[in-house]
């Protein structure tokens, strides 16, 4: 009799249970959350071009070691350490002393041969007028005439070290033999000077001219004939082949290809350990901010600009070696779309392929987007979403 109302208990006690997980399980179902909100917009056409970049260095047009051609002592320096500096301004000066006490003994030996040359002359005018045979011999008149001569070629000798001494002297005062910024003094004043043509010469300063400016890269061989092939079309000229060609540059704290140059010259052949080409490219330099030796990033088009869609970089998603957008449709369900990237143009990213320009990509939310799942979408423009996206990076 005591058994009985026990098991009742325990039924009564299971169907209370029962009933409270239903009435759980139905509360959860009613508070399930709602769809994500996303940012869509529609892929950006633009007319782009296929282009290739490279890392090279700024070398100078115009490089120039200071050197004396004549030896001495130094006795002024008129310039200041890293200034500009003009052709012609004056730079070093050599002690003068030396090289005028050797001019004013060239002069003075020039006016002795001279002397000797006008008595030679008057010697020989006189023998002329004397009666050959009786007054004169014919060897006598011969010896006269081969003095004369011998007279005149003092003459231009005398002349030619004087020439020379005044060269020397000129040699003294050293001046830029091109425009550019000069480097620092490697000599102090009261040092020797070891100058001319040959052995080991004293080097004083260096000059680099400023502007403009060359910058140097290697291309590889398939780069190379890509371009020469594009440059070339429609052109006959084989001297330059044709690689005159716009290019663009940044420097390694810039985030644009702001820098406009061109290209002038490639180089004739390809160095078989590398399979790379040289090639130089000119810029303007008029505030003198590139410097030789400079890193750089150059920016070649490779190709014609061509329609092509963009969207921001935000909107990417990566699923192993794959990229992929999401495309919202009209039932709000986001749907992965596998692309192929492209360079990235304006702070958007070029899809080559796997987008429609019909599409509406998530822009923004990427992270809280499952496939297949539904989104709550809002229209933005892709502009202005990647515009935004800046803005926060930079504060």
């Amino acid at each position: 009799m005591r058994r009985v109302p026990l098991a009742a208990s325990l039924i009564l006690l299971l169907l209370g249970l029962s009933a409270c997980s239903e009435d759980k399980s139905n509360a959860q179902t009613a508070a399930a959350p709602p769809a994500p909100a996303v940012t869509v917009a529609k892929p950006v056409k633009k007319l782009v071009s296929d282009y290739d970049e490279y890392v090279g260095r700024f070398v100078a047009v115009d490089f120039v070691e200071v050197r004396a051609r004549v030896s001495g002592y130094l006795d002024k320096i008129r310039f200041k350490d890293g200034q500009m500096v003009k052709a012609g301004d004056p730079l070093f000066t050599i002690d003068r002393r030396p090289f005028q006490a050797s001019l004013n003994q060239a002069n003075a030996a020039v006016e002795q041969a001279e002397a000797n040359l006008a008595f030679a002359e008057a010697d020989l005018k006189r023998g002329e007028s004397l009666v050959r045979g009786t007054t004169i011999t014919q060897q006598t008149l011969d010896q006269r005439v081969q003095s004369k001569r011998v007279a005149e070629a003092n003459v231009t000798a005398q002349k030619a070290a004087t020439e020379q001494a005044d060269l020397d002297l000129q040699f003294t005062e050293l001046t830029a033999p091109v425009s550019g910024r000069i480097g620092d003094r490697r000599v102090s004043i009261g040092n020797l000077v070891t100058g001319g043509s040959a052995g080991s010469t004293t080097l004083l300063a260096t000059i680099v001219s400023v502007d403009p400016i060359r910058f140097e890269f290697t291309m590889d061989e398939a780069s190379y004939l890509r371009y020469l092939r594009a440059a070339s079309a429609g052109s006959a000229n084989s001297v330059d082949r044709g690689m005159s060609i716009p290019t663009k540059l940044k420097l390694i704290d810039e985030n644009d290809f702001a820098h406009e140059g061109r290209i002038d010259f490639v180089d004739n052949v390809i160095d078989r350990s590398t399979g790379t080409i040289r090639a130089r490219a000119e810029f303007s330099n008029p505030t003198g901010k590139f410097t030789p030796g400079m890193f750089g990033r150059i920016r070649i088009s490779a190709s014609a600009p061509a329609q092509a869609l963009l969207v921001p970089d935000a909107a990417i998603g990566t699923e192993q070696v794959r990229k992929f957008v999401y495309a919202v449709g009209d039932d709000n369900v986001a749907t992965p779309k596998y692309v192929t990237l492209g360079p990235t143009v304006d702070g958007l990213r070029v899809i080559t392929a796997g987008l429609d320009p019909n599409d509406t990509v998530i822009v923004n939310g990427l992270m809280r987007v499952k496939p297949g799942a539904k989104v709550a979408p809002q229209q933005a423009s892709a502009e202005a979403t990647t515009a935004k996206d800046q803005t926060v990076r930079t504060n």
